[in-house]
Order: C-alpha cells, then sequence, then structure tokens
C-alpha cells in the first residue's frame, strides 16, 4: 500500500477481515522493518444479512493490548466511516466494560488475519 508509509502517529488506520474491520490509532510507523505499531480502538463486526439493513456490533478495545504489524495490512480509515463509530465508542464508556471478552474478540480476529494473510508475516 503505498500511503502506508505517509501514515502518521495519531492517524485512525482500518484493517479489514471477512465480516470484520478493525480501527485503530497508529503509535508509530517503522519503515525499516515495514511494519506498523497501533493501538486497537474498535472491532465492527457485521451481523446484517444481505437483505437487510447493515448491522453491527462494536467492541471496545481501547484497554487491549497494542499490535505491531505488517504495514500493507493497514489502509487509512476514512472520516465518513469513523466518525459516528467513535462517537459511539465514547458513549460506551458509561456502561460497565468486560475486559475478557473485549480480549478474546481482538485474540479471535487476529487469529483470522493470520490466517487470511500468512504471507504478510514472513
Amino acid at each position: 500500500m503505498d500511503c502506508a508509509l505517509n501514515f502518521k502517529p495519531g492517524q485512525i488506520v482500518s484493517l479489514e477481515c471477512g465480516d470484520a474491520c478493525l480501527h485503530s490509532e497508529v503509535i508509530q510507523v517503522v519503515e525499516a522493518r515495514q511494519v506498523c505499531w497501533v493501538r486497537p480502538l474498535m472491532l465492527v463486526v457485521s451481523v446484517s444479512a444481505k437483505d437487510s439493513p447493515a448491522e453491527y456490533t462494536l467492541s471496545d478495545l481501547r484497554d487491549g493490548a497494542d499490535l505491531l504489524w505488517p504495514l500493507s495490512l493497514f489502509r487509512a480509515a476514512l472520516d465518513t466511516e469513523v466518525i459516528s463509530l467513535l462517537t459511539e465508542l465514547h458513549s460506551l464508556d458509561s456502561e460497565k466494560k468486560d475486559g475478557a471478552i473485549a480480549s478474546r474478540q481482538l485474540r479471535d480476529f487476529v487469529d483470522r488475519v493470520w490466517e487470511a494473510f500468512p504471507s504478510a508475516f514472513h
């Protein structure tokens, strides 16, 4: 991805895999290794059928582990796709969070990405 080298700290990036999209904040880009250190913010998983309106679940991953992954997996997030999600994410602050569930969701997503893009990790 050509624009990957232009990622800046604080920028929101996205990684899609199947019906899920991980939105993360860039912490640092390590150009020499072609990796990006990101802090996951949220995981959006589509739960809608093809004939129904778009529905999704939103998981708060802000208290989870950071990732150091290949730049090639990420794309710059569009403002139009993340602004409403960030607003919804901040509204979750007042609700009780379950760190164990969020951790498991991130781990499951990581496993799916490793399976879907094995050549990116070599």
